[in-house]
């Protein structure tokens, strides 16, 4: 270790434990000591139980719902806060309740802001994470913040397909800025569908803008929650002639019956990082793991070396 650096410790939430060991096996170091304690009634507290004082350290957790991740995730920070760790990052692989990034009615909440200034006030001195939902959601934040991108890790693979006439698709309107740079990447075409939600993950219609003809088409999102959108844009676009339809999606909410409607699409396969373990395994479902790109930003953090070739897009 450079003279004059702080010891780096990595601890996990529950839920994120696997892929913190991966993290902390690629990074160097032993995977941190925490045990956590539950009450009857549902409360629990986190407790290291190793000596944490004047270090560096990183807790590796996703924040999705529902809320025991992101409470274990604030409670963590604050017990790292008051036992004198120097810097704590809050590693994020899927920074949960990201969807609400704005008021998009009267009377709701902005809920990733609030989250955003929940992390701060427990005590984080730093944010890593990957994909966000928005790109904006980096400015609900004062510290520091490390959005990676999946693309280093999904780019690798569908060039090692091989894939002839390939196109590019997003699933909505939304993803149009991630589809072109995926795009610009694969030197390949793009389409786009636009949908209409009758509610929240019920789609009422769905058109598609582009031709996929003959093509080998790769939908690309952030996250995949009920597959709803994902299925009913593989099944329209098979319908247009498409030769193939594969999606990548950075995070595996995989919520309600998606497993089933995977199983039951026209979809060929869904490429996912381990952002959020699986519930169930799929034959349709293939994991990339992100522990190695997380381990380097955060050997780079840690050492204060540049982490500018981990933003591709």
């Amino acid at each position: 270790m450079p003279t004059g650096a702080t010891e780096a410790k990595i601890f996990a939430c529950t839920q994120s434990k696997e892929l913190a060991t991966h993290i902390a096996s690629k990074f160097g170091v032993p995977l941190g000591n925490v045990i956590t304690s539950t009450y009857s009634d549902g409360e629990f507290q986190p407790s290291y139980e190793e000596s944490i004082r004047g270090t560096r350290i990183f807790i590796i957790g996703s924040t999705n719902p529902g809320p025991e991740n992101l409470m274990e995730m604030l409670l963590m920070i604050d017990a790292a806060k008051r036992a004198s760790a120097r810097h704590i990052t809050a590693v994020l692989p899927y920074f949960g309740w990201a969807r609400q990034d704005r008021k998009d009615k009267p009377r709701v909440p902005i809920a990733a802001k609030l989250v955003a200034k929940m992390l701060e006030v427990a005590g984080a001195t730093r944010i890593i994470t990957m994909d966000l939902h928005a790109d904006q959601i980096q400015g609900f934040f004062e510290k520091p913040v490390d959005h990676l991108f999946a693309s280093t890790i999904f780019l690798p693979y569908l060039k090692s397909l091989g894939l002839d006439n390939l196109t590019i698709a997003s699933p909505d309107m939304g993803g149009s800025k991630r589809a072109y740079a995926y795009s610009k990447a694969l030197e390949s075409d793009v389409v786009i569908c636009y949908k209409q939600r009758a509610k929240a993950n019920v789609i009422s219609h769905m058109e598609l803008i582009g031709n996929v003809t003959g093509k080998n088409v790769v939908l690309v999102d952030d996250m995949v929650d009920t597959a709803g959108t994902l299925t009913k844009a593989a099944d329209l676009m098979m319908e247009k002639g498409a030769l193939s339809v594969r999606a990548i999606c950075t995070h595996p909410i995989l919520s309600g019956d998606a497993y089933n409607k995977l199983e039951n699409s026209k979809l060929e396969e869904l490429i996912v990082t381990d952002s959020i373990p699986l519930k169930q395994q799929s034959d349709k479902i293939r994991v990339l793991t992100c522990a190695d790109l997380f381990a380097e930003v955060m050997h780079n953090v840690h050492y204060n070396k540049s982490i500018s070739s981990k933003f591709l897009m």
